[in-house]
């Protein structure tokens, strides 16, 4: 009966037992046997015994002791209090250590960190100091792991909390910022190609079972990354002002104006504030030409142009910009930085050209269709001949929004809304009703061209 209990225990978890364990400790296999079956029906507290057994005398017999000694020692924290329970926390604690020195290859250095830093912050345990310098040295030893969206937000919003209490200078919170979002934005992408794969599949039906779980994985994941990009970009906040920008970049320029990483950091994020107009932005500009003349120089060139109103040198620099760039994510994004330069212009023609040129790029680049959608809403009033035509008008909006969450799951929530707002504002049932337009095409004659099928009653 234990023989066939323990074999049920290793199929359904895919644990591997070591051969040397087995001949050293038949009893550490019983008891492994024993406690993986009471954690499969979650029933921890009869698991600690045979757990702490095991643990205590064969630690490297299987990674159960550490995936599933997780679970059953945070049973233990949640159901004590006091100084039981500050026992149990510091029981954890060296689980995840050993965790580590056990079985390294599964448990890196990030893994270890972000597990120490988030009970630590689950139970205020830490300072901002202490899991800042956790999840800090986590980061910048271990980022290929560094992937737990709870974990990066954390990391991010302890130093903005040091900052503001004096402790941390406000580069140090551009860097770090910087190298968070640029992490989300990378397993956002792993996560968007597997949408992007799959979802055609899901549409037609010739998605497998497998290829199912794997796209709600995907989405899922994509959407909680999203989130946490909006937390980020929130704590950030007023930070990342024109104000708070200027002096401190004004201050650092001559420093690091041969510094490649900061001058194009610098320029970015001036760019995204539409802090354009300061005179430090040409001189920023100028210095990532001359250290680097890559694509995206020649955007913010472009962007230059513009406001000084020569528009067939900027459109020629964004040609530019696209020709240099071979990078398909890349060169989406420099699309959708032209598309948004020219929205702000006024230009929504050539604006919605560069944000389709972006999703020629990279299909999976929501931002692109929720610019599109809010050009077409912006545009109601100047296209149709009556109130019901111009309307209709955020049924065209609403539909692209709603394609920005689909291709883009980690936009879902933005998009959502948007699509929301924009069908609040088309003809309601009653409009349409009483203009006889139901199951008809709405066509627009305006820049928007194209066309719209009026919902059917």
């Amino acid at each position: 009966m234990k023989t066939k209990i323990y074999f049920t225990a290793i199929m359904l978890f895919g644990f591997i037992v070591s051969s040397n364990a087995q001949a050293q400790n038949p009893e550490c296999l019983t008891n492994l046997s024993i406690y993986a079956e009471h954690a499969k029906v979650k029933n921890y507290e009869a698991a600690y015994t045979p757990w702490k057994m095991v643990y205590e005398t064969c630690p490297d017999i299987n990674k159960a002791n550490f995936s599933l000694g997780e679970k059953i020692l945070q049973d233990k924290i949640d159901k004590s209090s006091g100084a039981e329970k500050d026992g149990y926390i510091k029981d954890l604690m060296a689980l995840y250590d050993n965790s580590a020195k056990y079985f390294p290859k599964r448990y890196t250095p990030a893994v270890v960190a972000i597990d120490k830093a988030l009970l630590m912050y689950e139970n205020k345990m830490g300072s901002d100091e202490e899991i800042y310098a956790t999840l800090d040295g986590a980061f910048q030893n271990d980022a290929k792991n560094f992937k737990n969206p709870k974990a990066l937000y954390l990391y991010f919003s302890s130093l903005v909390d040091l900052h503001k209490g004096g402790s941390k200078e406000l580069q140090e919170v551009f860097d770090v910022y910087d190298n968070v979002t640029g992490k989300i934005d990378e397993e956002i992408q792993k996560l968007t190609q597997v949408v992007t794969t799959l979802l055609p599949k899901d549409s037609t039906g010739t998605i497998t079972s497998k290829e199912k779980r794997k796209l709600k994985i995907a989405t899922t994941n994509s959407e909680s990354y999203g989130k946490i990009a909006g937390s980020v970009d929130s704590k950030l906040g007023a930070l990342a002002d024109c104000e708070n920008l200027i002096p401190l970049y004004e201050k650092s320029f001559e420093e690091k104006k041969g510094d490649v990483t900061w001058v194009k950091r610098a320029v970015g994020r001036m760019f995204n504030k539409e802090c354009t107009d300061d005179p430090l932005f040409q001189k920023l500009f100028e210095a990532q030409l001359a250290l680097d003349p890559s694509a995206s120089a020649y955007v913010y060139g472009g962007t230059l142009k513009m406001k000084n109103g020569d528009s067939s040198g900027a459109l020629e620099d964004f040609d530019k910009a696209m020709s240099l760039e071979t990078d398909p994510y890349k060169k989406s994004d420099i699309a959708y930085k032209v598309a948004v330069i020219n929205k702000r212009k006024g230009s929504k023609s050539t604006a919605r050209k560069y944000a389709q040129m972006a999703i020629n790029s990279n299909k999976a680049n929501g931002k692109a269709y929720l610019l599109i959608a809010n050009l077409y809403a912006t545009s109601a009033n100047d296209c149709g001949s009556s109130t019901f035509e111009k309307r209709a008008m955020y049924w065209k909006a609403a539909d692209m929004a709603r394609q920005a969450g689909r291709v883009d799951p980690s936009l879902s929530s933005q998009a959502n809304q948007a699509a929301a707002s924009y069908a609040a504002k088309a003809p309601s049932k009653t409009d349409i009703f009483n203009s006889g337009m139901a199951g008809k095409s709405v066509s627009f004659s305006c820049w928007v061209g194209g066309s719209v099928k009026v919902p059917s009653l």
